[in-house]
């Protein structure tokens, strides 16, 4: 049986958009997201410890404290 060449062509073509949608998906994977930021600060501001919200969250704790900035020591206020 001889499959038309046209058809052929666009069979491989569909498998090729296939194929690279597929694999583009892991881009877009939650092990490659970033750590929401919002979502760190509202758990420390519940009182939850950065290592409680890296686990809640699937991430590292250096990931987590990466969210928090620079600290810097703030004196009483006159």
């Amino acid at each position: 049986m001889r499959v038309p060449s046209k058809l052929l062509l666009t069979a491989t073509f569909g498998m090729l958009i296939l194929a690279g949608g597929i694999s583009g998906c892991s881009m877009f994977s939650p092990s490659n997201a970033p750590v929401d930021c919002n979502a760190v600060k509202n758990q420390e501001q519940a009182g939850f410890s950065d290592e409680k919200i890296a686990s809640d969250l699937g991430s590292t704790v250096a990931e987590v404290a990466a969210c928090h900035g620079p600290k810097t020591a703030k004196g009483p206020q006159d």
